[in-house]
């Protein structure tokens, strides 16, 4: 028997599916792990910011900022309380508008 036989069809995703897919709620972050140890601090700080960023980058979305022009600092700092997270710095939420901008 063929290997292309044996192997089973992928689960529809929301782009394929004759149907909306519904989704889990509520949702539940991945587990997280610690960091690889051994790196210069400046690579954990950097790291961090980009999770940071793109977190609010994906609540900025979902809560229909969809134009980096729309994300002013207070919006991405609106946001940053709404899921719980520190107000971030200027350079991170410039990081957000970047994200947001290069994703489309």
């Amino acid at each position: 028997m063929p290997a292309a036989a044996l192997k089973s069809k992928p689960l529809p995703t929301q782009s394929t599916a004759r149907r909306p897919v519904l989704l889990d709620l509520p949702y539940a972050p991945v587990e997280k792990r610690p960091l690889p140890p051994g790196r210069p601090r400046e690579w954990y700080v950097t790291h961090n910011r980009r999770l940071k960023a793109m977190r609010l980058a994906i609540a900025l979305l979902d809560s229909g900022v969809h134009v980096p022009n729309q994300a002013r600092n207070e919006t991405i700092r609106g946001a940053a309380e709404l899921i719980g997270v520190h107000p971030p710095s200027d350079t991170t939420c410039h990081m957000v508008r970047a994200l947001m901008r290069y994703s489309r």
